[in-house]
């Protein structure tokens, strides 16, 4: 068969450490087309991963008119996605578009209705639940092992991580700071693993606290101040329409020790699961609490510690075999929607003061 031709829109951070080294591993793929804002970083990642005569753009617009471009991935700022991954759409080509799906709710359901009116796939990149240990627990909770799942937590806490490049600080790109970041993934690997895409009533705050220090530690050397525009942190409560509770959790900056990142605990009638140390399994059988600790290394000779595939390689495998083969997305825009939908609720329920409660006709 014909290989697929790709496009790489934006290729920023995202793009170069995540898109293109997997999208290079895959024989049924050529990357024939590269675009950015600023030309020198396309020009830099088609001679890195292009394909011999791959073009470099500057304009989205005219990288979409190429009728031979199969596929685009979209890994610009957030306020962008909707814009470009409804014209990519609408030029016939599939789209692989970098999380969260969009900057407001609005604009993710209308990706989702262009790609349904158009017939092309549309997915986004919540690599999360390509890890060994998300899909192993995807199974256990799709056998029943947990039974009811009632409550969950969705953990996204750094204690210093705020990102100080790029358009990490500025709200009119991005919408937010970390709940729209790295809260985004918590929520969609929570709500993917319960199966639960309906929410009923959302209770949230932001806070803008350490933000305001000037010289603070930070992974990334220290913050300006000023040009901190988003929140450092943010909390919420969402209940679903079957009554089940998600605590959200998320920061880039918060004085705690109990960090973890797109890690969940799960709490259901029969058993409960959480990442806090791998992944634990927890429950009771015959009169005994239990708890199984999972191992996810080989351990059946030394030396070797056998085949392993990256999440971000995974998934941009499994993106790629569902175009050849027509298969069901693991990520589905409907999905993505939703835990939109759920973010822009907390800052909403943040800006307002109130819960804000979802239209039960929707």
């Amino acid at each position: 068969m014909n290989k697929l031709q790709v496009a790489i829109i934006g290729c920023g951070g995202i793009a170069n450490g995540k898109h293109l080294p997997s999208l290079s591993k895959i024989d049924q793929v050529e990357i024939v087309a590269f675009c950015d804002l600023i030309v020198e970083r396309a020009e830099q990642a088609a001679d890195k991963y292009g394909h011999p005569g791959a073009k470099v753009f500057d304009d989205y617009r005219e990288l979409l008119a190429n009728p031979s471009i199969d596929v685009v991935h979209i890994c610009t700022p957030n306020d962008s996605h909707a814009e470009i991954s409804i014209a990519a759409l609408e030029a016939g080509k599939h789209v692989m578009c970098e999380k969260p799906m969009a900057k407001t709710a609005a604009d993710a359901r209308r990706m989702a209705e262009a790609a349904k009116r158009t017939g092309k796939k549309l997915t986004i990149g919540y690599n999360n639940r390509f890890r060994a240990d998300s899909q192993y627990l995807k199974k256990v909770v799709e056998e029943g092992e947990l039974g009811h799942i009632y409550l969950a937590k969705a953990h996204a806490v750094r204690r210093r991580g705020v990102p100080t490049w790029g358009v990490f600080l500025d709200e009119d790109k991005q919408g937010g700071g970390p709940l729209i970041d790295i809260g985004t993934h918590a929520l969609d690997l929570t709500m993917w693993l319960m199966n639960n895409y309906e929410p009923k009533v959302v209770l949230g705050v932001t806070y803008h606290q350490l933000s305001r220090k000037h010289n603070a530690a930070n992974s990334w050397g220290s913050w300006d101040p000023d040009k901190f525009k988003v929140e450092d942190s943010a909390f919420a409560m969402v209940i679903m329409r079957n009554g089940a509770t998600i605590m959200v959790e998320s920061s880039w900056a918060l004085n705690t020790l109990d960090t973890k990142e797109a890690k969940c605990t799960l709490c259901g009638t029969e058993g409960g699961a959480d990442m806090q140390d791998g992944l634990r399994i927890n429950g009771e059988k015959y009169g005994r609490l239990y708890v199984n600790q999972l191992q996810f290394e080989a351990k059946g000779a030394d030396f070797y510690d056998g085949k392993k595939e990256s999440m971000s390689d995974k998934e941009i495998r499994m993106w790629i075999e569902a175009i050849i083969d027509d298969k069901e997305l693991i990520v589905t825009p409907e999905q993505a929607c939703v835990v939109s939908e759920v973010l822009e609720a907390i800052y909403e329920s943040n800006r307002t003061g109130r819960a804000v409660y979802f239209d039960e006709s929707n």
